[in-house]
C-alpha cells in the first residue's frame, strides 16, 4: 500500500542584489520540502528573465535593486501582474514605507506580500509567508498595518459597518472565499455577496479592475483592529 502523495513544493524565484542576503534567503527557503528555489537573480531584468524561464509560483524580491535602487520590486510586481498574473510576489523592504505598500496592493492584485527584512530572520515565518501568497492570501507586515492605522485615524469607515458586515470583513481579511464565509456564518452565498458589496460601498472601494477590493478591504480591517 503506497503512502500519501508528497505535496508539490512551491516554486520560488529569489531576487536580491546583495549576494550574502540572496544566498541567505535561498538557504532559509530550502530548509524543508515545502519550497523549491528554482532561480536566484540580482536585478530587475534578471528576475524577469528567471520568471519567464522557470515559471515560478512566487517571486521573493527586494524592493530596491539595480539599475536604479529605488522601487524595482514594486515595478517588478506590476510588470508580472500583466505578463504573469498567476505568479505571486513578496516584496522585502528595509523600512516600512506606506506609499509602496499601498501601491503594491492597489495596483497588482491579491497574491502579494510586503514584509520588512528583519522579519525574514525566521525561516519558518518566511516559508509561511511565501506559502500564503502562493495560495492567494495577502501578507502585510504588522508595522505597515500600524502605519495604516495612524494614517487612516480613528474615524475609519470600518466603524460604520454593521455587526454582520464586520464579521464578513474579518473573514475576508483572513483570505476566506465567499463560499467559505457562507458556510462559516450559515448564510447563502447570495447573502454573503450582498454583504460584501455593501462593505465595498461603505469603504468607498470602487469597482475598478486595477484595484483588488478584497485586499484593500482586508487592509482597512487590519488598520481598524490595530
Amino acid at each position: 500500500m503506497s503512502g500519501a502523495a508528497t505535496p508539490t513544493p512551491i516554486r520560488v524565484v529569489v531576487s536580491e542584489d546583495s549576494y550574502l542576503l540572496r544566498e541567505g534567503l535561498v538557504q532559509e527557503l530550502s530548509v524543508g520540502p515545502r519550497v523549491e528555489v528554482v532561480a536566484a537573480a540580482r536585478d530587475y531584468d534578471a528576475a524577469l528573465e528567471a520568471v519567464g524561464r522557470t515559471a515560478p509560483d512566487v517571486v521573493l524580491t527586494d524592493i530596491r535593486m539595480p539599475p536604479t535602487h529605488t522601487d524595482e520590486g514594486i515595478r517588478l510586481s506590476a510588470t508580472l501582474a500583466e505578463s504573469h498574473p498567476e505568479v505571486g510576489v513578496v516584496v522585502l523592504s528595509q523600512h516600512a514605507q506606506l506609499h509602496y505598500a499601498r501601491t503594491l496592493f492597489e495596483t497588482t492584485g491579491s497574491c502579494r506580500g510586503y514584509l520588512l527584512k528583519d522579519r525574514v530572520a525566521d525561516p519558518a515565518f518566511l516559508v509561511d509567508a511565501v506559502t500564503s501568497v502562493a495560495r492567494g492570501i495577502p501578507i502585510l507586515d504588522p508595522r505597515v498595518v500600524e502605519l495604516l492605522a495612524r494614517a487612516d485615524g480613528p474615524s475609519s469607515a470600518v466603524d460604520g459597518l454593521t455587526e454582520r458586515e464586520r464579521e464578513v470583513l474579518s473573514l475576508i481579511a483572513a483570505g476566506t472565499t465567499n463560499a467559505a464565509i457562507a458556510r462559516e456564518l450559515v448564510l447563502t452565498t447570495r447573502a454573503v455577496e450582498k454583504h460584501v458589496n455593501s462593505i465595498f460601498a461603505k469603504l468607498g472601494l470602487q469597482d475598478d479592475a486595477a484595484h483588488n477590493r478584497r485586499v484593500l478591504a482586508a487592509l482597512a480591517f487590519a488598520a481598524n483592529e490595530s
